[in-house]
């Protein structure tokens, strides 16, 4: 798994809301591909990070940062 992305939306104003971010990579068949996915307005970026982690088998991890849960990967 490989992780790209901005750690800001608009930074010339510092906004870290609707930041862009590709994964790629299976992760080792633990994610589907094709798929692109947009988060509600409001859902924290710790939330994606979360499931990623979860993902890579760190299953009894339930909090990253400001996460408020996981993230749904699928469409």
């Amino acid at each position: 798994m490989v992780i790209y992305g901005s750690p800001m939306g608009d930074p010339n104003v510092h906004n870290h809301k609707r930041c862009p971010l590709i994964v790629v990579g299976g992760a080792n068949g633990q994610l589907a591909g094709n798929l692109h996915l947009r988060a509600e307005s409001g859902t924290p970026m710790a939330n994606v990070m979360l499931t990623l982690l979860q993902k890579l088998g760190f299953k009894e991890k339930k909090q990253f940062g400001d996460s408020t849960g996981a993230f749904s990967l699928s469409a």
